[in-house]
């Protein structure tokens, strides 16, 4: 591209960045209105203008934001873009503009959310195309990409809000899509109200934000960093680390993530890879300032991470749902990113946030196909033999196997995974000395089960002698193109995604590392418990761990199934515990929600309905009815009563009028 092309894309950029959001935002609008037009006129519309439309949005975007990105590589290290658009609140002191700022971060962020989100879009063409509510579906995932759009685009905290709730109330809308069914309809309930529940954390952040630095503006606050001290930034970056939890489902708010496979496939692609779970990594990287200032904070954001991914890999085991299998996988990932921004590897955490993205959109995608093929089907015990009635979609899921297992050269997850595990035992703890090396075997022993449970999946679904219903089974067919080609393109970002960010001690430049170095150069902790120079040994053992955890799932699924069995009953109600998801769901019902119910039916009967409302509404009836007693007393019955009654009137009416 020449050098005059640049300096036209340079002023374009510089003033239609709006267009980015603007394009799925004018989808989510005209689908919306063309779906209430069709209801109001009971006219048909064709499904071919709802997807166009939306699909028309998403690339739209992603057009833009490569062209953002090929204009920002020309810029000097360190600049951003900025998009002035209007005064949103302006109340005494308290300004808030919505303006977009893109730097490094923001920019990997739109290219890699639109790319991905672009392709789930045309998959939906094809997966939900004999939907009835076609235009709603495609109106809310327009609506979804651009909340996500908000959200990292944003100058400030409150315009990153904005976005954080659009995504929580988009992926409401779609889990419980078909809410004709009580279950969605209750998954889709339990999303919302868990993100409620950690959004409180996010606005308690929020607001000692702006009391302490007077500020929403991320590089205002950056200069008023000096505004907090440890103690201060302790409680606000668990505050927010909160919020991240239920956004980004860690423990304890990690529980409406496996409900949410209640949406359509493509919804859950899209909530795993690129928008809803990624909102709470991109949190804590965007305010690394602020958790290098905090390393109680960062500890605990560590430690949760590293217990999320082994609980969710613990459960991914025994799940005999193919989505669920992936949605517990998403969580345990979702652990390892955590784990990276907490021993402040912010490029690594990021960088395995990229990765994922491609290998889980890729493994979600297929997973929709193989259910597209068996007609519903979601029990991988009915499943079997499956590779070659569905070759194009079996190539796909094995890419994606191949990669989040960690094996080279499928380097989409070796790479990421790896540095965050190398980063985790070299980066020393201020808090605890022994916690690195908790970390990281925590970490490998996690690699093991995913490589195991992924495997497990992989040999159950495609390999062996179908055992499901026959009658599906003669009739098998692969999907149509406008699904696999979505597919296979994912899949090739599953093997080429790793090569971002290779690492410096096998010869790698670490590009992505040095894209974002501007953003994070001053919260970076250079890692001085392991030299550099023993990655590579480190990196083999990640890569044996791998092989150890496919090879052992493959005997034990592949060559001797009855093993399996006989593994699960060594432990005393261990299946029976992991199937149950450790009765979390259950504890929770007990601990939390029956109370909470209690409480709201006591406050709500006995508090607002018997004693405010029922006293306010009781108020005017005894008012009446003391009145009517007082004039009862004087209805006497003597003429000379009411005679004087009369005369007292009087003379009380001559004495105003003369005075």
């Amino acid at each position: 591209m020449g050098i005059e092309n640049f300096q036209y894309i340079s002023f374009v950029q510089s003033d239609w960045i709006w267009l980015i959001v603007a394009a799925p935002l004018l989808g989510a609008v005209l689908n919306g209105l063309l779906t209430l037009a069709s209801i109001g006129t009971r006219k048909t519309v064709a499904p071919a203008v709802y997807s166009t439309i939306a699909c028309g949005g998403a690339i739209l975007s992603f057009l833009a934001s490569w062209f953002t990105f090929l204009h920002f590589k020309t810029l000097p290290e360190g600049s951003t873009l900025t998009q002035d658009l209007f005064n949103w609140i302006e109340a005494g002191s308290f300004h808030v503009r919505m303006n977009f700022e893109l730097d490094a971060l923001s920019i990997t962020m739109i290219v890699f959310v639109t790319f991905v989100s672009s392709l789930i879009h045309l998959y939906s063409v094809g997966y939900m195309k004999d939907d009835p509510g076609l235009g709603r579906y495609f109106a809310y995932l327009n609506f979804f990409l651009f909340s996500m759009l908000v959200l990292v685009m944003a100058q400030n905290l409150l315009v990153l809000f904005l976005g954080w709730e659009g995504v929580g109330f988009c992926s409401y809308l779609l889990i419980g899509f078909w809410f004709e069914d009580e279950v969605k309809a209750n998954a889709g309930k339990k999303a919302i109200i868990v993100n409620r529940i950690g959004d409180a954390g996010f606005m308690a952040g929020l607001l000692m934000v702006f009391a302490l630095s007077g500020t929403l503006n991320f590089n205002e606050i950056l200069a008023h960093k000096q505004a907090f001290n440890e103690w201060t930034a302790t409680v606000v970056c668990l505050c927010f680390f909160f919020g991240a939890a239920g956004k980004s489902a860690q423990i304890p708010l990690y529980v409406w993530l496996p409900d949410a496979m209640a949406g359509p496939t493509p919804v859950s692609a899209l909530i795993h890879a690129a928008t809803m779970v990624t909102a709470g990594i991109y949190l804590v990287a965007r305010l690394n300032f602020l958790y290098v200032l905090a390393p109680w904070a960062t500890t605990v954001v560590a430690v949760v991470g590293a217990l999320t991914a082994l609980l969710a890999a613990t459960l991914a085991l025994a799940q005999n749902d193919i989505k669920k299998v992936l949605a517990y996988s998403t969580i345990s990932q979702l652990g390892y990113m955590f784990l990276g921004v907490g021993v402040s590897a912010y490029s690594a955490g990021m960088f395995h946030l990229i990765t994922h993205g491609f290998f889980k959109a890729c493994l979600f995608l297929a997973a929709g196909s193989v259910i597209h093929a068996l007609q519903g089907e979601q029990d991988i015990r009915k499943m079997g033999g499956l590779l070659k009635h569905i070759p194009l979609t079996s190539i796909g899921f094995l890419l994606g196997w191949l990669a989040i297992s960690g094996v080279m050269p499928f380097c989409g997850g070796f790479f990421s995974k790896d540095e965050i595990l190398w980063r985790a035992l070299a980066t020393p703890n201020p808090i605890l000395a022994v916690l690195p090396e908790i970390l990281y075997f925590t970490a490998l022993f996690t690699a093991f089960l995913t490589a195991f449970y992924m495997t497990r999946l992989v040999v159950l679904v495609f390999f062996g002698d179908y055992r499901g219903d026959r009658n599906i089974y003669e009739h098998l067919h692969e999907s149509p193109r406008i699904m696999t080609v979505p597919l296979l393109l994912l899949a090739v970002g599953s093997l080429v995604s790793g090569w971002l960010d290779v690492p410096r001690a096998i010869g790698g430049g670490q590009t992505l590392s040095r894209f974002l170095e501007p953003v994070f150069h001053l919260s970076t902790v250079e890692p001085t418990g392991v030299s550099e120079k023993m990655e590579p040994l480190f990196m083999l053992l990640s890569f044996l761990v791998a092989g150890l955890g496919l090879g052992s799932a493959w005997y034990v699924y592949g060559l001797k199934h009855t093993i399996s069995q006989l593994l699960l009953k060594m432990i005393p109600g261990g299946k029976k515990a992991i199937e149950k998801e450790y009765y979390v769901d259950e504890i929770y019902e007990v601990t939390v929600v029956r109370w909470t119910k209690w409480f709201a039916h006591w406050v709500s009967e006995r508090l607002v309905e018997g004693l405010f409302i029922g006293q306010l509404v009781a108020l005017p009836v005894r008012a009446a009815a003391w009145t009517a007693r007082l004039f009862q007393k004087a209805q006497v019955g003597f003429v000379r009563a009411y005679l004087a009654y009369v005369v007292a009137g009087a003379g009380l009416l001559i004495y105003l009028i003369l005075h």
